[in-house]
């Protein structure tokens, strides 16, 4: 089997919401989070910081994407029909009033409402002589030791500006012992130093009383500039394009060519600049003028120019009762520490569904795996599983003890590609194969399979799922994980990781629907068979939930299909280009998205299949990047309890949700849901009872 040839077909544009406006209206799902009085305090406060993570990586990706085309002269319409130009104005007007909103929220409801609790930041203007002598002592001890003010002058140019760094601009009047007198300076902050100051119980009037550090520079930026007159201190701070570029053609070692990328990423070109608000409109033009952007790239902040930084408050406060309640990931019945996983999983296919059940019993699996003799070969793909990882040591254990194991490291995870870089180093020191998949492919799919010698003949045993190998992903992402034995999936398995390490021509799989090969066609095959169905007077019916959809022809598929009677549920968390309930076109279609105290990361598809209701579960959204220049699957549910329970916590219970779902209108907007007089329903929270060890 080969790549199949893309074509590109021009279909109307009119049919097609934009992907950036589309995620952009997700950034608001998630501020009403915040927003929610019903929300816990603190989880109020970590929303507001995701919302400001998540446009860190909106302008750093999707933003340098739409400039790199402006640059390069497009003007070719998307497949909504806006130009490159005309998006940019229209994210422009969005962000400005996203971010707008995001203060206002902090500045008028929750930082009142932390003050009310005993959880303070303190203006400078409200600083005791007590803690003013404080805070200056800490400045003087920890602060200005790695401070370099730079006056700007012929001999000192514009500093090289980190992306997302802290820094202060500061103007300034008279000479200094030089006779220089450019009016002007900059002082970065050292990344090294917290953004944020606990200050002592015993000076302040609430037990959790904060100072941010750009109030503490602020208040003593003067002993920076001897003898001169500061008049005025601005914080700012400068976004960049952080994608990264590896020629195909030029690349000898990716992980070479890598490493001299990363080394590049934080100075990448400049896509927005944040100033506070304070900031005199002199300054803000000199910046501007200084990292080439304009007006529409300019974003005053009434507060700290970085609201990521405060993420970590909710974690430093002791406050139960002002975050959601604790608890205790659950254990699938018939599983328990002690037991012989290889044997349970013999005895029946395993569903784990996460955070509600817990990621132990593949950890429990692996290690077993690794001190166990019977166990020849163990082969994993990696995307993200963090710096620390549990698996990463078992993985390491098991290659020292002599087995075979082979790692497909995605190098190219976005913002993990050091982490990955230093795994492939440890794994590569005790002796385990490492490959990085197939270039200008990235490694998506989510496999662990073990070859274990039993009775003669050698089994092999495979983990799949739809999320990461990250232990601490999986206590707040939702996703599902199958453990099993069945042949026919892993021998699809071990070929899939054969492509990945070897060469020669794909084969057609049993099971799995492989990407770039099979999967979108076999998605689109499936959409028409339940069109096929409907047009013949039979139920037609699909049910879908993933992160997002926007590609083409998939999305025409599902017109077409809903145009032929099918009904058609979209449970989709992020950007959608689908419109739907449009007269003559997606009448049958209804798209939700869920957000709640969990991120919904599952990729589940569901075909009525005429009553065998076929299952698939994936770590592929439905796009253009997922089924065509990437590697993954999809494999299907094949136990019928299995098959139930998917279908029953996966797709039912989002459905009959009305706590936490927001509806979407045919001209991209979205309504929430609200119980109508009736009882709250929360996916989230039956899963959590249902499923937990404790709630």
């Amino acid at each position: 089997m080969r790549i199949p040839d893309r074509i590109l077909q021009n279909y109307p544009s009119d049919h097609f919401l934009n992907r950036e406006l589309s995620l952009l209206r997700f950034q608001r799902r998630v501020l009403d989070q915040a927003a929610d009085p019903s929300v816990p305090l603190l989880e109020r406060l970590r929303f507001l910081c995701i919302v400001s993570s998540n446009l860190d990586e909106f302008f750093e990706i999707r933003v340098s994407g739409i400039k790199e085309q402006i640059r390069l002269g497009g003007r070719s319409a998307g497949m909504d029909g806006l130009t490159p130009g005309e998006l940019l104005d229209r994210v422009s007007k969005e962000v400005h009033g996203l971010i707008a909103d995001q203060y206002e929220l902090l500045n008028d409801e929750i930082l009142p409402a932390l003050e009310r609790e005993g959880i303070t930041f303190l203006r400078r203007g409200l600083w005791t002589e007590a803690q003013g002598a404080w805070i200056k002592e800490y400045f003087d001890r920890e602060v200005n030791p790695v401070l370099t003010p730079i006056g700007l002058d012929p001999a000192h140019p514009f500093p090289r500006v980190l992306n997302k760094s802290l820094n202060f601009a500061i103007e300034l009047e008279g000479r200094d012992a030089f006779g220089r007198d450019s009016g002007a300076a900059i002082v970065q902050a050292p990344r090294a130093l917290p953004r944020v100051i606990r200050l002592p119980k015993d000076i302040c009037e609430h037990e959790y009383t904060f100072v941010f550090l750009s109030s503490v520079l602020h208040a003593h930026v003067d002993q920076l500039f001897s003898g001169m007159r500061v008049l005025g201190c601005y914080q700012f701070r400068v976004t960049r394009n952080s994608d990264l570029f590896v020629d195909e053609e030029e690349v000898k070692d990716l992980r070479v060519s890598l490493k001299g990328e990363l080394q590049q990423r934080h100075f990448g070109d400049t896509v927005r600049l944040e100033v506070a608000d304070t900031c005199s409109e002199k300054m803000e033009g000199f910046l501007l003028q200084q990292f080439l952007l304009s007006r529409r790239d300019l974003y005053r902040t009434p507060g700290i120019v970085n609201l990521v930084r405060l993420m970590q408050v909710p974690d430093w406060v002791s406050r139960p009762d002002l975050s959601f309640p604790p608890f205790l990931p659950g254990i699938p019945k018939g599983l328990d520490k002690k037991q012989d996983m290889f044997a349970a999983i013999r005895k029946q296919d395993i569903l784990l569904h996460h955070p509600f059940q817990s990621f132990d019993p593949v950890i429990q699996l692996l290690r077993s795996a690794a001190d166990d003799p019977q166990v020849l070969a163990i082969k994993m793909t990696v995307y993200r599983t963090g710096t620390d990882s549990v698996l990463m040591e078992h993985l390491a254990r098991a290659a020292q003890k002599g087995k075979e194991v082979t790692v497909v490291l995605e190098l190219m995870a976005r913002f993990d590609e050091e982490a990955n870089i230093a795994l492939a180093n440890r794994l590569e020191e005790v002796g385990a194969h490492v490959v990085y998949g197939v270039f200008g492919y990235k490694t998506h799919a989510k496999m662990l399979m073990f070859v274990r010698r039993e009775e003669g003949r050698l089994r092999r045993y495979v983990h799949l799922g739809t999320g990461n190998y990250h232990p601490r992903t999986t206590r707040f992402y939702t996703d599902f994980g199958l453990l099993t034995c069945n042949e026919e999936i892993g021998e699809d398995v071990a070929e899939v990781f054969k492509q990945l390490t070897g060469l020669g021509r794909a084969t057609t799989l049993k099971h799995l629907w492989q990407a770039p090969f099979a999967l979108q066609p076999n998605v689109v095959a499936a959409i028409n068979a339940e069109a096929e169905a409907a047009r013949a007077g039979k139920k037609g019916r699909i049910i879908v939930k993933m992160n997002a959809l926007l590609e083409p022809e998939t999305i025409e598929a599902l017109y077409a299909a809903s145009q032929a009677g099918v009904m058609i549920d979209l449970i989709i968390r992020g950007p959608c280009a689908l419109k739907p309930g449009v007269a003559g076109l997606s009448d049958n279609i209804r798209v939700r998205s869920i957000v709640g105290r969990f991120l919904e990361h599952h990729r589940i598809f569901l075909f009525h299949a005429g009553g065998e209701e076929k299952v698939y579960l994936s770590s592929a959204d439905w796009m253009d990047r997922n089924f065509f220049r990437r590697i993954e699957i999809a494999f299907p549910v094949l136990d019928p309890r299995l098959k139930r329970r998917v279908i029953r916590e996966g797709l039912r219970a989002y459905l009959a949700d009305n706590a936490q779902s927001w509806e979407m209108l045919e001209d991209g907007r979205y309504r929430r849901k609200s119980a109508r007089g009736g009882s709250k329903r929360s996916a989230q929270a039956l899963l959590l009872s249902d499923l937990s060890g404790s709630s």
